[in-house]
């Protein structure tokens, strides 16, 4: 894998050019009202001081203006947030940044790789559930990247409980959606998960769209030995799923409001962590 200088530096903050260039096409403007105090630049900078920081709304750390006061009050910056979480903003970013690698080359989709994460959410709120595994309450998302660590489709959530077996045939139509939005051929592509996916229904929804299963073989999921020939299964493929798929989890934990949920909305939740997914992607062409 061809590494860049900002391999490990995930931006979170932007300048002028990097915002007008990455982001400011894609956000909503507002045609009524009055102007706003600050610029949206300064209002996103500090939606991702937010999430890099991990703290709540009412104790973010905002600028003094000329007279000692603070330059603008949370409530703006949380409505400002909300209002680009329901008109899709997040989303378009994302996929925004997935067209921007696909057009310089970066994305590597020989092989794909996916795995799911939980999030732990202790003051409540909906969409959660139990997880025994992880024996926490709260949602889960699974997750697809290439093996450069560039995350290439939006997630899919879940409660805590749900098995991630069948996410994945959620997942799957997502990834075909995006790379025909930003031109991206996956046929031939290989698809490595661990054991949990192990089915075949998981496996027929990957040959199905032209792509090929690379899924660790699970015995537990049978009651007797499969008969004839064994499913393919390379190791040394599966063997970079430390270096890809855990490696973007472990940039996610970076952004400290992502470690435990707080928001008792979901879409709030999600909206954080797909504008994490965007910057990980924007590590290549922003300084932090």
């Amino acid at each position: 894998m061809a590494q860049s200088p900002s391999w490990q530096e995930i931006p979170t903050r932007l300048s002028v050019q990097e915002f007008e260039q990455f982001v400011w096409p894609h956000l909503s403007k507002g045609r009524r009202g009055p102007a706003r105090k600050l610029s949206a630049l300064a209002i996103f900078n500090y939606i991702l001081r937010l999430l890099y920081l991990g703290c709540q709304w009412k104790e973010l750390p905002i600028d003094k203006d000329r007279h000692g006061r603070p330059e603008i009050h949370y409530t703006r910056i949380y409505r400002a947030f909300r209002r680009w979480g329901a008109d899709g903003c997040f989303d378009a970013l994302f996929e925004g940044s997935v067209f921007k690698l696909h057009q310089d080359n970066r994305l590597d989709t020989s092989v794909i790789h996916g795995d799911g994460t939980t999030s732990a959410a202790k003051k409540g709120g909906d969409n959660l559930g139990f997880s025994g595994h992880k024996k926490v309450k709260g949602c889960k998302v699974v997750a697809l990247c290439d093996r450069n660590c560039n995350v290439i489709a939006p997630f899919v959530s879940a409660p805590g409980n749900r098995n991630e077996s069948p996410l994945l045939r959620e997942a799957l139509p997502q990834l075909t959606r995006i790379a025909r939005a930003v031109g991206l051929d996956l046929r031939g592509s290989v698809v490595s998960l661990d054991g949990v996916y192990d089915c075949r229904r998981n496996r027929k929804a990957i040959f199905n769209r032209g792509m090929i299963p690379n899924i660790n073989p699970n015995s537990r999921g049978r009651k007797t030995p499969k008969r004839g020939r064994k499913a393919r299964f390379n190791p040394a493929i599966f063997k970079e799923r430390f270096r890809t798929i855990e490696r973007v989890f472990a940039w996610e934990d970076k952004f400290r409001r992502l470690l435990m949920r707080f928001e008792r909305l979901s879409q709030l939740h999600y909206a954080l962590k797909t504008l994490a997914y965007t910057m990980i992607n924007l590590r290549h062409y922003c300084r932090s």
